[in-house]
């Protein structure tokens, strides 16, 4: 694994350039990300182009010995584009303009935003695209961020009309596909589309759905246009496009059919305040993160690139962006660093070099001081991780991909959008569940692959699927033919492509066993109890089946809780964490796979011939007894890491 640093040259003097070039060097950095916001810079007015200060920089980095990832600028399209082309800008759901002043202000079906995309990338591709100090790309920046996946204006509509004349070729079939004889919502010509927003109560779930799918798709299309024409310009370089941390709001899976490598942002404190956490938990990770957070987008993404990832944003200390931003605690930057290496990463870049001091980012930390050569906490850790990872390095070579895990977690970015548009019940997040899922399991030791749905499932010894509102046949074909137990959540297979209810008969009911009568969403202070092979209670949502399987573990009236059938496991309710702990202990077990009860502040990870171990604290861990530290002691303290070698 390498490090590396994300670099802003227009922000400071020219003069300094060649100096931090050599200091990034020094301090084993390897691979720089430049570019990426640069738009206005390049292209003060149309048509008139300023290449001399990225003409040296890119110079100045080659000749230090540094790999240059280039960004394309179109995350921030510049004022004279917005004053010529205002109906680029995105708009939200109540209608209002998203436009200049920040970034990420545009629409994907923006046919003008389009062209002028392919035009600036397309010049950038060929001036640089052969530069000898290029390595790779980065494709705009965080797609998704600042909930910027879904606008609803009228050049999304436009585009919406089409991809539903293409995707259901008449209104008649339109209008049973999306049900819309309930409430008298038949169309009878694809022209009266309207987008699913604005209405007086809830808008059919089946049209918000495929809005959604479009939306996502457009995504998705936009990167594959940018590929396109960076391979053409700049064969030989690897292309990727930095994911961020809990934004599910499009198929990352399909967008990164289109790249070579998926990155990610990881910023594990901030989005401690992003996700659901309870205010105990919020306060007990506030400044080390929750042991789970960046390793679940770790193996999410290096699900999304096919077994290629990277951290292209790597949190230094504090950030700017969340309701409380806590300085991280020391050893943490270090701790996330070496982690992303346990978790197959192949290079870490860390956010930013030097602290800016102006607009909207100065409260967030970088390697360095603002204006200054002097390196901050998350620098002087960044440096000390970095002598490490060269000693590491003599010890086990370089290029290490992630061995299979024993572990699959199918991750449905429809189900997802599928709970936002009917929750049922407020509380029921696709999002969250998932995370408590593979909290559950790593608290046993175990290591985690992510797989797309429809996808083989072939070696694993347990499958998880926390929920699948929709089981396509790619995915329940993948389901039938693996070879390992397959656990499945609340709310799996019962719905159809059009968001038709099919709980009682469908699909899955033939690999469970399993027809659901009725459904309860559970209020907060409703729960109920749940004994036999695992013990626990259900609480926010509760399934009433009728099970033709066998049942290990009932409701409090004696209803089937659980149930298998041909190693099959179906969990009829949201569990809480005793439930849960016990329910993956019981089929962790069932799949005879080796488990190592964890506390909840540890996490170990194996990796190459080794066993990592990560302490976010407060309390010290002692390694098992057959374990010879590589690093670290045998008395795990907390914020740090040890590493020996694998037993098996």
């Amino acid at each position: 694994m390498k490090l590396g640093v994300c670099y802003y040259p227009e922000h400071w003097p020219s003069d300094w350039w060649r100096r931090d070039a050599k200091r990034m060097k020094e301090l084993g950095i390897d691979y720089v990300r430049i570019g990426e916001f640069a738009w206005s810079r390049l292209e003060p007015k149309r048509d008139q182009f300023d290449f001399a200060w990225l003409d040296e920089i890119m110079d100045i980095l080659h000749q230090a010995g540094l790999k240059i990832i280039l960004g394309t600028p179109t995350a921030t399209p510049p004022k004279w584009l917005m004053d010529e082309f205002p109906a680029i800008a995105a708009v939200d759901e109540e209608g209002r303009s998203r436009g200049f002043g920040s970034r990420r202000h545009y629409s994907f079906s923006s046919a003008d935003y389009w062209r002028e995309s392919r035009r600036i990338v397309e010049i950038i591709a060929k001036r640089y695209g052969t530069h000898p100090g290029l390595v790779g790309w980065q494709t705009d920046n965080e797609y998704g961020c600042h909930d910027t996946t879904i606008s609803w204006g009228p050049e999304d509509l436009r585009a919406y009309k089409d991809w539903l004349r293409l995707r259901y070729q008449s209104a008649d079939q339109l209008n049973e596909a999306w049900g819309s004889v309930f409430w008298s919502m038949e169309l009878q010509d694809f022209d009266e589309v309207v987008l699913p927003n604005g209405t007086v109560t809830e808008p059919n779930p089946a049209a918000r759905l495929d809005f959604w799918r479009f939306s996502s798709e457009q995504v998705a299309n936009y990167d594959t246009m940018q590929c396109a024409i960076l391979r053409k310009h700049s064969p030989g370089r690897w292309i990727t496009h930095n994911f961020m941390g809990f934004v599910s709001d499009f198929d990352h899976f399909k967008l990164a059919e289109s790249l070579d490598i998926a990155s990610w942002d990881s910023y594990p404190i901030g989005f401690v305040e992003k996700f659901r956490f309870s205010e105990d938990e919020r306060v007990r990770w506030a400044e080390t993160s929750h042991p789970d957070i960046a390793a679940f987008h770790h193996d999410l993404y290096r699900g999304v690139g096919r077994g290629r990832f990277s951290v292209m944003e790597q949190q230094p200390g504090p950030v700017n962006w969340a309701p409380w931003n806590p300085v991280p605690k020391p050893g943490m930057v270090r701790l996330w660093t070496m982690e992303a290496l346990a978790h197959g990463a192949e290079f870490v870049s860390y956010f930013r070099w030097r602290q800016a001091h102006f607009a909207q980012e100065q409260f967030h930390a970088g390697l360095n001081q603002p204006q200054s050569d002097i390196l901050s906490p998350g620098g002087e850790q960044a440096k000390q991780v970095a002598g490490e990872i060269d000693q590491l390095r003599k010890t086990i070579g370089e290029n290490h991909g992630a061995a299979k895990a024993p572990v699959a977690m199918v991750f449905d970015y429809e189900s997802h959008w599928a709970t936002v548009i009917q929750p049922q019940g407020q509380d029921f997040r696709y999002e969250e569940l998932a995370f408590r899922w593979y909290e559950a399991i790593r608290r046993l030791g175990l290591d985690v692959d992510f797989v797309s749905p429809g996808a083989s499932l072939a070696g694993y010894a347990l499958v998880l699927v926390p929920c699948a509102i929709n089981l396509t046949p790619n995915f329940h074909a993948a389901l039938s033919k693996a070879n390992g137990k397959v656990l499945y959540g609340p709310r799996s297979g019962s719905k159809d492509r059009h968001s038709k209810n099919v709980s009682h008969s469908g699909p899955l009911s033939e690999l469970t066993g399993n027809s659901i009568k009725q459904v309860a969403s559970l209020r907060p202070g409703l729960s109920d109890p749940v004994s036999g092979k695992i013990s626990g209670s259900a609480v926010r949502w509760r399934e009433y089946l009728q099970a033709d399987a066998t049942i290990l573990a009932r409701f409090a009236n004696g209803d089937p809780a659980l149930t298998e059938k041909n190693g099959h496991y179906y969990i009829a309710c949201w569990a809480d964490a005793s439930l849960l702990s016990s329910l993956m202990l019981l089929v962790a077990k069932a799949a005879k796979l080796e488990t190592i009860p964890l506390p909840a502040h540890v996490r170990v990870r194996h990796h190459a011939g080794l066993v990592f171990a990560f302490n976010y604290g407060p309390d010290d861990w002692h390694l098992p007894d057959e374990a010879v530290p590589l690093m670290g002691s045998k008395v795990l303290k907390a914020q740090d890491f040890a590493i020996w070698k694998d037993p098996v």
